[in-house]
């Protein structure tokens, strides 16, 4: 069951997202208003293009919600493969499961630790710099001949 409802969760959600999707949704539309005056722009009128888009909204939201949790999840766990295999913090795996609060907490603590580091990047590269520009006032000029 949950085969058969994944693979037509990627199927609509995939077809949902196309610019022929969105054509068709509004040639119906289109047709709706046009036939507005056939109907006498009637309640039963009203209430077909009401009711269809609150069934196919309705029905999306789940579908579409399934197939990004199932992304989410797939990116979540490709990052912390990442993680795991490189010279990153393992305590970063499984972050998505705290809470809003703590994931803002270690975000502004990666963003000072970025910033350290650029910090002392910059710290490097001007004190190379310098050993540069002072080697070369050490070094002896050449005269043209």
């Amino acid at each position: 069951m949950e085969k058969i409802f994944t693979k037509i969760a990627n199927k609509v959600a995939h077809l949902a997202g196309l610019p022929l999707t969105f054509a068709a949704c509004c040639l119906i539309v289109i047709v709706w208003g046009v036939s507005g005056p056939l109907f006498g722009f009637s309640d039963t009128w009203q209430l077909v293009i009401n009711t269809g888009t609150t069934i196919i909204t309705f029905l999306m939201v789940f579908l579409i919600q399934n197939t990004q949790n199932r992304d989410g999840a797939a990116i979540q766990a490709k990052l912390d493969e990442l993680i795991r295999v490189s010279e990153g913090h393992n305590h970063f795996i499984g972050i998505e499961h705290l809470t809003e609060s703590e994931v803002e907490e270690i975000r502004a603590k990666c963003e000072q630790a970025a910033k350290r580091h650029d910090r002392q990047h910059e710290e490097k590269i001007a004190a190379m710099a310098a050993k540069k520009v002072e080697s070369r006032r050490r070094s002896p000029k050449k005269t043209a001949a």
